[in-house]
């Protein structure tokens, strides 16, 4: 038997190159997360319920990213999450939030709780357009069981427009009328959308983010492959998710390939990322059933126990080299998913050929992602856990599994809390800039094609780092 050598992040170095770079905001680091969706910055958060719901979602699409939202909750509650987040930054509101005229004033504080939204359109059969209540016609309400028809205003006194109406003329009405909310109706005075001052102010100041045809955030979500997935699949759809993950620790396997081929049957249009994998083969395989990207990683993360536990894995750089060979053959992107630490290892696993990166760990503990902050000793912390842990495999909405019957994969741990995700966003693209600039790259592809990595040793990773001083 043949024993071959694999390599991990810490195993090599890239070699500098001859640089005619002169600042690091010269390069360019667009790339593609899938066949046909772009990201302006190549950094993806996990799918994972200790990292990825809709505010990290929002986040990472807000700085040119995207989130993947995890799948370890029930259908409804996955796709109200992705709901969140088309509806943070969109210039037309496709199907707004209604009330009808006989709801009370309490009735719409819980919709207002529930929802996140403090305007509402008021129609009887979720067709008409019968008026709007907003915040300033709420705020001096003191009688919680007053109707909305007594508070809102009516369609009499409405600025409304056809939903064809174009951001610089719905920027006119509101402009012309001091309004912050433009109603879109058909001839019938039918309810056709929703277009928000805020929503135009924020899509237009914010060209980094990464937007759908419609200027509304991308936000991906997870599915399994169990029984009842293409429930989940269908909900997620119709909240229109921009991808879906297929979600499996072992990505190489016939309930993968059998899951992407089913939803691509019915769904053709949308884009599926298929994993984890290890190997070129098991690229292939996933491509051919029907996979617009591929994820890579059996078992670099650092709350994953997959390789300790059953004996399989691949280092992960020699996984992402080999794998890249496949994907590029078929044009289809790959993601490096797991074992990242710190920028440097973001820009080896391009180098190497990844298109992404889908990092978990080092965004947790940040304060978008789910869970309260705890207390420990004086010092803030959040709880981060491997999706094969044992609690994580306890908590699932659909678990079977007794707790004798769980072998777990992953373990659960606390991080230290660490402030806004952008903070850490920074640092990681501020690095890979660095790192192209090192490279001679203006781009991912030119990171890739001028990429020489060398082996060190013990003793270089040692030396790679900060050594021999107290660093303060």
């Amino acid at each position: 038997m043949e024993i071959k050598t694999a390599l991990t992040y810490d195993d090599v170095l890239l070699v500098p190159k001859k640089s005619s770079i002169k600042s690091r905001q010269d390069v360019d680091i667009t790339t593609r997360l899938t066949k046909n969706i772009k990201l302006n910055i190549p950094l993806v958060s996990s799918n994972m319920d200790t990292v990825t719901e809709s505010r990290m979602a929002i986040a990472m699409a807000l700085a040119g990213g995207i989130g993947i939202i995890h799948r370890f909750c029930d259908i409804e509650t996955q796709a109200k999450e992705v709901i969140k987040v088309k509806r943070k930054q969109n210039i037309i509101i496709d199907s707004p939030f209604t009330v009808k005229p006989n709801n009370t004033l309490a009735e719409v504080k819980n919709k207002i709780t529930e929802l996140n939204c403090t305007s509402f359109l008021v129609t009887e059969d979720n067709k008409k357009l019968l008026g709007i209540i907003t915040h300033r016609d709420m705020q001096f309400a003191t009688d919680e069981n007053v109707l909305v028809s007594e508070l809102m205003t009516p369609k009499s006194k409405l600025i409304t427009a056809a939903p064809t109406v174009s951001t610089e003329e719905a920027k006119h009405l509101m402009k012309t009328y001091k309004i912050e909310k433009l109603p879109l109706v058909d001839a019938e005075f039918n309810i056709m959308g929703l277009v928000t001052a805020t929503d135009i102010s924020r899509n237009l100041n914010n060209r980094q983010a990464s937007k759908d045809s419609k200027g509304r955030l991308l936000v991906g979500a997870a599915v399994g492959v169990r029984d009842n997935f293409m429930a989940r699949v269908d909900a997620l759809i119709k909240s229109e998710v921009d991808v879906l993950v297929v979600d499996i620790a072992h990505g190489h396997s016939d309930n993968a390939i059998n899951t992407i081929k089913t939803i691509k049957a019915k769904y053709p249009k949308i884009e599926i990322i298929g994993g984890n994998i290890a190997t070129a083969k098991g690229a292939e395989d996933l491509i051919q059933a029907g996979a617009d990207a591929v994820k890579i990683g059996v078992g670099p993360g650092a709350v994953c126990t997959t390789r300790v536990t059953t004996g399989f894995g691949v280092p992960q750089l020699t996984a992402i080299i080999n794998i890249a060979q496949v994907c590029q053959k078929y044009n289809v992107p790959s993601i490096a998913d797991g074992g990242i630490k710190n920028a440097a290892d973001c820009v080896k696993a391009l180098a190497a050929g990844a298109d992404t990166i889908m990092i978990g760990n080092q965004f947790s503990g940040t304060e978008e992602t789910p869970g309260a902050t705890i207390t420990y000793k004086g010092r803030q912390y959040k709880i981060y856990r491997g999706m094969a842990s044992l609690t994580a495999a306890l908590s699932r909405p659909d678990a079977k599994e007794k707790i004798a019957q769980i072998t777990p994969e992953g373990v659960e741990s606390r991080v230290p809390y660490r402030g806004p995700v952008q903070n850490i966003i920074n640092n990681f693209i501020g690095g890979l800039r660095s790192g192209m600039s090192y490279g001679n790259a203006r781009n991912l592809a030119e990171l890739q094609q001028n990429a020489e990595f060398i082996r060190i040793t013990n003793a270089g990773i040692i030396e790679s780092d900060s050594h021999d001083n107290e660093v303060l």
